[in-house]
């Protein structure tokens, strides 16, 4: 399972990598579309109209990969913390039903007031 307590592990900027799209698509339920993509260095993350799955590549060729399945009908609360002046950071705070909290850390210029607008209204 990803280690969420080590916020490093998600360092992301808004992705329109249609690639993203294709590698979670086998794992989508009937209804489920996928709606916001983020990507690190080698990870990415993808909000659907249903979960957030968080894919963490793994290994030298990056041919295993860790895919983890947040659903919003879990979450339990969740904050944001926009990035500042000297601040060029924002961070997702989730906290699970029986998982605990899970950190996301975004660069500057991703819109988390929208990712927040998007989880409310998928959790209800």
């Amino acid at each position: 399972m990803i280690d969420f307590e080590n916020g490093s592990v998600f360092k992301l900027k808004q992705s329109d990598d249609p690639g993203f799209r294709d590698e979670v698509q086998p794992l989508l339920v009937d209804g489920e579309e996928v709606v916001l993509t983020y990507e690190g260095v080698r990870d990415f993350i993808v909000f659907t109209n249903k979960r957030v799955i968080a894919v963490n590549v793994q290994g030298i060729t990056g041919r295993k990969k860790d895919y983890a399945s947040l659903p919003f009908n879990k979450i339990q609360a969740f904050s944001i913390e926009t990035d500042g002046l000297a601040d060029n950071d924002g961070e997702l705070d989730l906290w699970f039903s029986g998982l605990g909290k899970v950190r996301f850390e975004f660069k500057e210029n991703v819109d988390l007031p929208a990712i927040a607008k998007h989880i409310a209204a998928s959790s209800l």
